[in-house]
């Protein structure tokens, strides 16, 4: 197969024809995560809490098995970009044996240290036994989720965006119908409360990878999976951890965000801390529509940039962060107009309601400037840069939010959490601009 499309064709068309299934896809996503709070919000507010205190280690374990991938497809794509097929083979296959055994560890360990976890935050007997009912079905899945993202990772390198989109939409559909059927007991479903919410999604993933499993053996793709290849190299291996292990801390460092912010708000009212739950459900929907359009940078400008195609790098970047910040724009103006509407869908209670309208108001005042870091981030991995990404994540998600959130919480109370949002948003972009501008100045040559 010719990759060669990824550096003929006009660059606005070709980023959309790449963006638009991963959009689809990530709002489908999203999606999946409002409905699957949804449904677990009518289980009780005690099982939303529940649900948000598991959150940090549940992303955590998304942020290792994404942020690995994330490696394997710039190192996939520079090689294809380069010319080097039988290399992206081998990065393809070692990566996703090096996968398996990530998600294998992570099953096993976050499973372990859940009870303690939890005890962190709460004392509370029925969220404690809602959150370890949850978490142990969800991670068991760990192995799935890993081998999914390679999965991913691997057709996004070869441009094959419809084929990730199918899989992910296939998936995120199969978790939202049996949602309710396995936690209320529809029919012949029994009815597991919130152990369902978690097996629909374990479900749900592992239908996209039998899905990715299928399509490889049906419709070969340049870049092949072999055993003989599996076994690590030195140099490969060094490939890939080095733009994985920045983009998995990117990834990660929100989970030790959420955890921090839980803490403060903790000291006010749980109240706060299942707005903020809420809250990153539905940034979700805002802001992985957002990554649809990163997902479609990355190959991009991994295949441009190991072709020495410095403009079209730059031509990418640039039209990808005005693709950014107009979905920036439409997430803004819904958390103006209905802010309550949007709440409202995860709770009944009237002051959680109140707290957490005012809370998205004053959150989303970040929302557009937060275009810079997203795309820089992004750009910087699909060049390989990991460790200048990984830099402007650490602002966005503690060097500058964390004491932001705990003095500005001193003075406004838990509303200063809130403020912090923004306050870091505008900090991080100014940073992430000449980041991006000194890490990536051989493509302005």
């Amino acid at each position: 197969m010719n990759q060669t499309f990824m550096k003929d064709r006009p660059v606005l068309p070709l980023l959309l024809s790449m963006s638009l299934p991963m959009v689809l896809s990530m709002m489908v996503n999203s999606l999946y995560n409002i409905v699957d709070s949804f449904f677990v919000a009518k289980i009780s507010e005690d099982a939303m809490t529940a649900l948000s205190l598991v959150y940090p280690i549940q992303n955590f374990i998304n942020a290792v098995t994404i942020g690995f991938s994330i490696g394997m497809n710039a190192v996939i794509s520079f090689f294809l970009g380069a010319g080097e097929n039988t290399r992206a083979s081998r990065a393809a296959s070692q990566g996703t044996f090096l996968s398996a055994v990530h998600g294998a560890l992570l099953s096993v360990i976050c499973i372990a240290i859940m009870p303690s976890f939890l005890r962190m935050f709460t004392a509370d007997v029925n969220v404690l036994d809602l959150g370890l009912r949850y978490s142990r079905i969800v991670f068991g899945f760990a192995v799935i989720i890993a081998l999914g993202m390679s999965g991913e990772k691997i057709f996004q390198a070869v441009g094959k965006m419809t084929t990730t989109m199918m899989s992910m939409l296939c998936g995120c559909i199969c978790n939202i119908i049996l949602d309710p059927l396995l936690i209320f007991g529809v029919g012949f479903f029994p009815k597991m409360g919130i152990e369902g919410a978690a097996l629909a999604t374990g479900i749900g993933q592992t239908i996209s990878l039998l899905i990715y499993i299928v399509i490889y053996i049906v419709r070969p793709i340049p870049v092949k999976v072999k055993r003989s290849y599996c076994l690590p190299e030195k140099s490969i291996a060094a490939r890939l951890y080095s733009v994985g292990i920045p983009a998995t801390l990117n990834l990660a460092l929100s989970s030790l965000l959420v955890s921090a912010l839980n803490g403060i708000l903790a000291s006010y009212s749980q109240a706060y801390v299942v707005v903020l739950g809420v809250y990153y459900k539905l940034q979700t929907f805002i802001y992985l529509t957002a990554n649809g359009i990163v997902q479609g940078l990355r190959p991009l400008i991994g295949y441009n940039y190991g072709a020495r195609e410095y403009k079209r790098v730059k031509s990418l970047y640039t039209t990808a962060l005005f693709l950014t910040a107009s979905i920036m724009v439409v997430g803004t103006a819904l958390c103006w107009m209905i802010p309550d509407r949007l709440i409202g869908l995860f709770t009944t209670n009237d002051e959680t309601i109140r707290i957490g309208a005012a809370a998205l108001q004053i959150i989303s005042l970040g929302f557009v400037v937060s275009s810079v870091s997203v795309i820089s981030s992004g750009a910087l991995e699909g060049l390989g840069k990991g460790g200048p990404s990984l830099v402007i994540s650490l602002i966005r998600y503690t060097v500058v939010i964390i004491p932001a959130a705990y003095l500005l919480s001193r003075i406004f109370g838990a509303a200063g959490v809130w403020h912090a949002f923004w306050v870091t948003e505008l900090v991080a972009a100014v940073v992430a601009y000449f980041i991006y501008r000194r890490s990536s100045s051989v493509t302005e040559k």
